[in-house]
């Protein structure tokens, strides 16, 4: 990525953020965090890497929950990023803390069998 599509990433990472935090009822959604975003480099797409903790909803119903409000957050960014164009917004589940999980679980199994042997 260029500079200058790492600086936009980052803006509109900030302002996704913000917006979760201050303008959209997210309760019963637990912890909304936004891990990354990657532009493409025409700045066109913005794919939102989202996490959630303790929310008790599946990937499915948080990205549905996103996705409904989908065109407020595009507004916020639009109206608090000056770009040429608003880039489209497209959401994805950030699945790093599961795969850390799973691999140290295996790592802590592969500890139990050499100890007990």
């Amino acid at each position: 990525m260029s500079i200058r599509t790492e600086r936009v990433a980052q803006l509109i990472k900030e302002e996704i953020s913000q917006t979760l935090t201050r303008d959209i009822e997210t309760e019963g959604y637990g912890l909304l965090t936004v891990t990354d975003v990657i532009m493409t480099p025409d700045l066109r797409i913005a794919k939102v890497y989202i996490s959630h903790f303790q929310s008790g909803k599946t990937d499915d119903e948080i990205l549905s929950f996103l996705d409904e409000n989908e065109k407020h957050i595009r507004m916020a960014v639009g109206k608090n990023v000056r770009l040429k164009f608003t880039p489209e917004l497209r959401f994805f589940i950030d699945q790093t803390l599961d795969r850390v999980e799973r691999l140290e679980e295996l790592i802590r199994k592969i500890h139990e069998d050499e100890n007990s042997r």
